[in-house]
């Protein structure tokens, strides 16, 4: 079958890796891509937020099914655009994506379903959401209501860092993702990602992972888009994962099936575990990045059915088969990053890499230029590695990390190490 991808990040080529594991797959385009997904697949100067636009492409290039990666086009209804064509395609529609595109829509959502979360308050102007503030007290959590790219959340610890956090949401630093704001109850506990696949009636767990948001060493400094990640998350235990399946998943999708607005795809269920017993903390609507990368390392060529299964409907007969493994990715970030950062520079060290279901270099903000690689984003590369145990995973991700010639860009050396210290 002929598969489109849309996307260009670390997320698309750990996707465009995996799908051309399977040989269901005969051609596979990924729109816009990078210079990595370049190696391994045609790339397309596509609009993948105008769903017109991109029926238009599928049909010209007998798409059979459409993988969408980020979450602007499920919000910008690429999906429902490809549905009216009648073409199979892997996401939510625009009504369902509201998971991710609102963070008040969830938590009405959370509300009516009974599912436990953090409690809120949402706002749209910056005086009331102040006063809010001054009533709790800190810390708390400050939230731009829309998308923004994984970076609209402040946990401020003193009630004038979070004052401060909304007049930057409401004076436009987020953009239009600022305009309304939800403020919540700072939750303690260990936060991990639970993702499950929805065909609107059944739900199948696929796969739990952590990632590292902030991005200096140890935890510390501002958020990010994601540092690194791996693949099982201890704390997620099969009887967690099951009580956050039963408590918070399945009751969401049914208020969702109630509404009118069945979800199908994949739904990434961000939680915070304290004492045995998982909250949400958010829902995004697609694969998380980096954590698609490990998810995907470790399950290869069955990640194309299960998506096939869930697009078709048929996940009541799907089942994921895991290895007793482990995987990791390391962020390499061009320097500056999360602020202003160094662009343009050349990356070196990448040609002779292994390329294997034990070492990847997936790339995110790459393009080729004259022969080279370019690195055109905050984060550039993710270096990812699979093994018996998560230290020998770590062990082949950082090998990776270490041959690449990259002096403007830099890494967290400490990827993993809540997990590694308590094994």
């Amino acid at each position: 079958m002929n598969i489109l991808i849309l996307g260009s990040g670390g997320r698309e080529h750990s996707l465009a890796w995996a799908v051309m594991q399977n040989p269901k797959c005969d051609k596979l385009i990924v729109a816009p891509g990078n210079a990595g997904i370049a190696q391994i697949a045609e790339c397309a100067s596509l609009d993948i937020n105008d769903g017109g636009a991109v029926a238009e492409f599928a049909s010209e290039n007998a798409i059979d099914f459409v993988i969408v990666g980020p979450e602007a086009p499920l919000a910008a209804g690429v999906s429902d655009r490809l549905r009216e064509a009648a073409l199979l395609v892997f996401g939510p529609s625009a009504a369902a994506a509201h998971l991710e595109a609102s963070k008040s829509f969830t938590k009405d959502i959370c509300d009516a379903a009974k599912a436990p979360t953090a409690a809120y308050g949402h706002f749209t102007e910056a005086e009331a959401a102040k006063a809010h503030v001054r009533t709790q007290g800190a810390p708390i959590v400050v939230k731009a209501d829309g998308l923004a790219a994984g970076k609209g959340v402040i946990i401020a610890q003193t009630v004038a860092e979070a004052e401060a956090a909304i007049d930057d949401m409401f004076g436009g630093s987020f953009g239009a993702a600022g305009a309304e704001v939800v403020i919540e109850e700072f939750m303690q506990g260990e936060e991990a990602s639970f993702f499950v696949l929805v065909d609107g009636d059944v739900c199948l767990p696929i796969g739990t992972a952590q990632d590292h948001k902030r991005v200096g060493e140890g935890d510390s400094g501002p958020n990010t888009g994601g540092m690194g990640a791996y693949s099982p998350a201890p704390v997620l235990t099969d009887a967690i994962a099951e009580k956050a399946l039963t408590e918070i998943v399945r009751p969401t999708m049914a208020e969702m099936v109630r509404r009118g607005m069945p979800y199908q795809g994949v739904l990434y269920a961000g939680l915070m575990i304290e004492d045995g017993q998982p909250r949400l903390v958010e829902y995004n609507v697609r694969f998380g990045d980096p954590e698609c990368q490990v998810l995907m390392l470790r399950l290869g060529a069955q990640a194309l059915d299960l998506m096939l299964a869930c697009a078709e409907g048929r996940l009541a007969e799907a089942q994921v088969n895991w290895a007793d493994d482990h995987a990791m990715t390391v962020v390499l970030a061009a320097n500056g990053y999360p602020g202003d950062y160094v662009k343009n520079s050349v990356i070196g060290g990448l040609d002779g890499l292994p390329e294997d279901s034990f070492h990847m270099m997936f790339h995110a903000g790459t393009s080729e230029r004259d022969g080279a690689v370019i690195a055109t984003g905050g984060r550039v590369l993710n270096a990812t590695g699979r093994g018996a145990t998560l230290a020998e995973a770590r062990d082949r991700a950082y090998a990776l990390v270490d041959a690449v010639d990259w002096p403007e860009g830099f890494c967290r050396r400490d990827i993993g190490w809540r997990a590694l210290d308590a094994g």
